[in-house]
């Protein structure tokens, strides 16, 4: 059995002694379990996570009935509230984004009226 490797001297006397990780038997070094994370279940992974040829089967798994809708539709407002609006120190960007959706939908609403008037002449 070899003897332990000293480690070289350091500066300073209250510095922890460098941890080396464990040898592999094929001669490499052995990562920490605890770093690698499992791999989340397709199940609930969130839209930008998803690949495209997953795409199809993330939409099956989506809950369309009434409910499952409202339920989307209250959890992407919490989301939304507690990353703009319930914060210590907040701005106007979340209140500005409501506005900005609002003036957008209020076009859209509107828009064959608007395209209606804008053809009509006035003589």
């Amino acid at each position: 059995m070899a003897a332990p490797r000293a480690h070289p001297p350091t500066l300073l006397p209250s510095a922890p002694a460098p941890r080396s990780l464990p040898v592999s038997p094929r001669g490499g070094a052995q990562h920490d379990d605890k770093m690698a994370q499992p791999p989340v279940p397709l199940k609930d992974m969130k839209l930008l996570d998803v690949k495209l040829g997953q795409l199809s089967t993330w939409l099956a798994m989506r809950d369309f009935t009434p409910s499952g809708i409202v339920g989307a539709f209250r959890r992407g407002y919490e989301r939304y509230y507690n990353k703009y609006i319930n914060v210590k120190k907040g701005g106007l960007g979340g209140i500005s984004m409501v506005l900005a959706g609002y003036v957008v939908m209020s076009y859209i609403w509107s828009y064959s009226h608007l395209k209606h008037d804008r053809r009509r002449k006035y003589h």
